[in-house]
């Protein structure tokens, strides 16, 4: 996985304020790059430091084999969620609706340079791979 697509997901889900989340999809399509299996890639080989529990799927459920790490984090932070965790983590979900994180402004600029970074990354190799062909 390229490094400056992992440097892109892992600044994007560094910004998501406590008692919010995003989806996999979400991240994704900030970036304009990748998709949730893409952004799930980078959470599970490179997402040491990072507030992984605010990264939901598309139906608020918690991350796959992590739902007791999570409910915790949840209910520190004051996340909305709805049910409870059974004894295998799963049996709840984050009220995505109510949790979604809208970035500001400021948010959007960093955004915006993070996608102009992996679109230029994105036209030097397809120009050298042009060059390459020609």
């Amino acid at each position: 996985m390229r490094n400056d697509y992992v440097e892109a997901v892992r600044s994007v889900i560094g910004l998501i304020p406590a008692a919010h989340v995003l989806s996999y999809a979400d991240v994704a399509e900030i970036l304009s790059s990748g998709g949730p299996r893409q952004v799930g890639a980078v959470l599970s080989r490179h997402g040491d430091g990072l507030p992984w529990w605010r990264v939901v799927r598309a139906g608020g459920e918690p991350p796959r084999g992590h739902g007791q790490r999570a409910w915790a984090h949840y209910l520190s932070e004051g996340t909305p969620v709805s049910g409870e965790p059974d004894d295998d983590g799963a049996g709840y979900r984050v009220r995505i609706g109510a949790a979604r994180w809208f970035p500001s402004e400021t948010d959007w600029t960093v955004f915006e340079s993070l996608r102009t970074a992996l679109g230029a990354r994105g036209q030097e190799l397809s120009a050298g791979r042009d060059e390459v062909e020609a």
